[in-house]
């Protein structure tokens, strides 16, 4: 595939940019089956957020050809591929992973419509409706604003120019899997269709990272990708989960309770590699110490803020406490991840446990230093759920930089959470 004439064309609009409602990550398709088991009734709303202000997207992008690509999302529904990928491929070692309702009502699904407005040089998009029609619109939404960012930026580039950009690109991805691939012990996959550069580099460094690392290489979080290259879906759950059901938590005690009602759920449903926990939506230290005892049986934990190496350690002593082993469980590091910091985590904890990663934007996006003015860098652009049945959701994070909610809100959930004083720390990405 030569990306670089390829994304030369997209100068004349030739290619959509989400063309599958399986480009999304494995994990939003297993919390919608949850959701649609669940919490079938609760109206949600998402809403766009972009942390890096200083990326002024409206002024970057079209807003008619942004509405464009959304539109175009709206009249796509699972083909008859993906729909036999879903109901007969083994997932995490369980076939039918996806119940017969469930795969019914998605081969019947297009997704609801959307909100787009102009805010000065940002854009406010938000979707609202059923949790979990309105569910499926984060993935996609975020895809299609990462990639006309790009787009824009690389849209004054010759042929040559972009030929060459794209060719020292890729030799930043492979040095980055040379020296990944001294580790020994390795186990990665790919995290990054979040904020990819676009859905060709995303599958570029997917296929670098197959030949690269080989075994090393555990899979994709991309359904689409997995799909098409024949390697493994990974995911298992967000922070969504525990911001809705708290959100629509009647009391103080329901509240607390929450998180754990999460879990419950999920624990009725999958078994294995599946019982991943995330402990820090409202303070990993406070989930842990309030946690049922047989949350201690779980496979492992992930770790997506704060300081990872000290988010590990208390998952360690956490494991210890309830008479478990730490070398038999499995943490999973997924936040800002690049080469220096999963080899250091790597040889810290290894043989203390047993270690993974998730790969993100600096696998899938990192452009940095490669265009005048860094304008390729990239940037913390999210789309969270912002409410639940007319509740505001709080996110407190074991970084208060990721924190959002209304302030009286985010008091109250520190309060009824215990979270004191956090540390503050710079989100990469």
């Amino acid at each position: 595939m030569d990306i670089a004439t390829r994304v030369y064309n997209h100068k004349w609009k030739i290619d959509p940019i989400v063309r599958s409602l399986i480009d999304t990550d494995f994990y939003k398709l297993l919390m919608c089956q949850s959701v649609f088991r669940n919490r079938p009734d609760a109206e949600v709303r998402f809403s766009l957020i972009n942390r890096s202000t200083k990326v002024p997207l409206a002024d970057l992008i079209d807003e008619g050809e942004l509405r464009e690509q959304l539109d175009h999302i709206r009249s796509l529904s699972l083909s008859r591929g993906e729909s036999t990928w879903l109901r007969g491929n083994t997932f995490y070692g369980k076939r039918q992973m996806f119940r017969p309702d469930f795969m019914e009502w998605f081969e019947g699904l297009r997704l609801p419509p959307y909100h787009l407005e102009r805010k000065g040089d940002q854009y406010e998009l938000s979707f609202e409706g059923k949790w979990h029609e309105v569910m499926l619109w984060e993935i996609p939404a975020l895809s299609v604003l990462m990639e006309l960012r790009s787009r824009a930026v690389l849209n004054g580039m010759g042929r040559f120019e972009l030929q060459v950009l794209y060719a020292r690109a890729m030799t930043k991805v492979w040095e980055k899997i040379e020296r990944l691939r001294q580790i020994d012990g390795l186990s990665i996959a790919d995290f990054g269709t979040r904020r990819r550069h676009g859905f060709l580099w995303q599958d570029w460094c997917v296929q670098a990272m197959m030949e690269g690392l080989g075994e090393k290489f555990t899979g994709t979080s991309n359904c689409l990708i997995a799909m098409r290259r024949e390697v493994e879906a990974i995911g298992t759950n967000a922070h969504e989960l525990p911001m809705v059901y708290s959100a629509l938590a009647k009391d103080d005690e329901a509240l607390a309770r929450a998180p754990y009602d999460v879990l419950s759920d999920w624990h009725e449903e999958h078994e294995g590699n599946l019982r991943i926990i995330l402990p820090d939506t409202y303070g990993t230290k406070g989930f842990l110490e309030h946690a049922p005892d047989w949350l201690a049986g779980w496979t492992g934990i992930r770790i997506d803020s704060g300081d990872p190496a000290k988010g590990a350690e208390i998952a360690i002593a956490w494991w210890k406490e309830r008479g478990e082993d730490p070398a038999a469980k499995r943490v999973i590091f997924s936040d800002g991840l690049d080469v220096d910091k999963i080899a250091a985590l790597h040889q810290q904890f290894s043989g203390q446990t047993k270690i993974s990663f998730g790969w993100g934007t600096l696998l899938t996006n990192d452009f940095r230093g490669l265009v005048p003015g860094d304008a390729l860098a990239p940037f913390s652009l999210v789309c969270k759920a912002v409410s639940a049945n007319g509740q505001p959701t709080v996110k407190l994070s074991d970084n208060p930089e990721k924190a959002m909610g209304p302030a009286e809100e985010v008091v109250r959930y520190k309060r009824v959470f215990g979270v004191g004083e956090q540390e503050r720390q710079e989100v990469v990405v």
